[in-house]
């Protein structure tokens, strides 16, 4: 059976933590999952230090302040790999992301795909207690994304992804620089331009209804500067 491992980043998750580590495990026996937790003042990891002690398949980093979405990942990566899984995959605490759906990504990559992007733009996908101005200002930075990438992928920003953990072991992780939500983008560039074949997934993605959203003014310009960059530096080969 392949050994997948779950990486959550979390801050501020207490009144998911249970629930969200509970229904990635009843995906089977061969999934495990890795709370990244960023110090989180409401005693997020202290929690999952509790349900540790019931559970080995529960795995955790603690670090030392907010240090970004994207270095919670590279963490995650470079923990899952240094522990021998198969596939690591990217997902939110907030279910957002349905757990239920991580068969659907880990059987894409089963099935010939290197990383499996779960999709709310490919047909079949779909987003749930979005206000329509949320849906045409995502749909639009999706739609700027790949113009100025040349990226074949309709969800480019997505962050709920299978990675086969080859595409992880042919990168230099230590390359991938942006650290909010353009990480997301900057992945699939660098493993595209790697020659790794991307599948999307249709999901439904639902809003949030516990916490509050991490979204914030910054992310928005990082990802409008960062696309720029990243093609610059596909020109001058940063990505091979």
């Amino acid at each position: 059976m392949n050994s997948c491992l779950v990486i959550i980043p979390t801050y501020n998750e207490f009144e998911n933590i249970h629930s969200i580590i509970d229904a990635v495990l009843k995906q089977g026996t061969h999934f495990a999952v890795l709370i990244v937790d960023d110090n989180s003042p409401d005693g997020t990891g202290d929690e999952v230090k509790i349900l540790q002690a019931k559970e080995n398949r529960i795995h955790l980093i603690q670090r030392s302040g907010k240090l970004g979405l994207g270095t919670a990942y590279i963490a995650g990566f470079k923990y899952g790999l240094s522990k021998g899984f198969d596939f690591i995959f990217e997902m939110d605490a907030d279910f957002s992301h349905n757990p239920n759906d991580l068969p659907r990504l880990l059987n894409a990559c089963l099935q010939g795909a290197d990383i499996a992007v779960g999709s709310r733009y490919v047909k079949g996908g779909d987003i749930k207690n979005w206000s329509k101005d949320r849906i045409l200002l995502s749909y639009g930075a999706s739609l700027y994304v790949r113009t100025i990438t040349w990226m074949p992928v309709l969800d480019p920003t997505a962050g709920f992804i299978c990675y086969n953990r080859k595409v992880l072991e042919s990168m230099n992780l230590d390359k991938v620089k942006f650290i909010g939500y353009t990480f997301q983008i900057e992945m699939k560039f660098y493993a595209l331009n790697l020659g790794f074949k991307i599948k999307e997934v249709p999901i439904t993605f639902v809003d949030r209804e516990k916490g509050n959203s991490k979204m914030h003014a910054n992310i928005v310009s990082e990802a409008i500067k960062g696309v720029m960059q990243m093609r610059w530096r596909k020109m001058t080969g940063y990505y091979q």
